[in-house]
């Protein structure tokens, strides 16, 4: 199992805009998910192993925190799978929809087809998080938790919430971030960034 890191963009960048499908077709703009609060932006997929350990507390934040009576949308959420469905059919959207499903997935799962999404915001990996404040900039990119698939670690989601938490309250997560880990997007022939 590649064990790929987040590349850290720089804290303040801002959130670069998109408009991607669901599986079902229906368009999901940034600006709209955002909505003047807080958003989160998640890059995951179906298959790989790292996302599989983590599905169950990614579903409990987007219940906690997103647009659910409990998490009474104190922070706009979306995931993002980016990765080659060619070469990798289980990530197809079809069974995007189906994972989404099965996981609890309250917050939209979408497509980005041409993987252009996943290069402007320098997205490296499954997990990968970006926390953007209310105004659009870059509060918090890095890792869930310390948990990895084998290590025993129980999956908290702690290192990610706290950020959450201190974004909600206008306070900044600090700038001691560690890097997410997991499998490299995957992407497409000729298509991976470079530099």
């Amino acid at each position: 199992m590649a064990r790929t890191p987040s590349t850290m963009v720089a804290l303040g960048t801002p959130a670069p805009p998109f408009e991607l499908p669901d599986a079902t077709g229906t368009k999901f703009r940034l600006s709209d998910i955002a909505a003047g609060r807080p958003a989160l932006v998640m890059f995951i997929c179906n298959h790989c192993p790292f996302v599989k350990h983590v599905r169950s507390e990614l579903a409990a934040i987007g219940r906690d925190y997103g647009d659910s009576p409990k998490g009474n949308g104190r922070v706009g959420i979306i995931a993002v799978m980016s990765n080659d469905i060619e070469n990798y059919p289980d990530d197809r959207p079809e069974l995007m929809a189906k994972e989404a499903n099965e996981a609890g997935y309250t917050f939209p799962y979408v497509h980005d087809a041409t993987q252009a999404v996943a290069k402007a915001y320098h997205a490296a990996c499954t997990p990968d998080f970006f926390l953007y404040d209310k105004d659009g900039k870059l509060a918090y990119r890095g890792q869930l938790d310390n948990s990895r698939p084998g290590n025993g670690v129980p999956v908290t989601g702690k290192d990610l919430r706290a950020a959450i938490d201190a974004v909600i309250a206008g306070k900044s997560p600090g700038a001691d971030q560690k890097p997410s880990i997991g499998c490299n997007i995957k992407w497409m022939a000729g298509n991976a960034p470079t530099g």
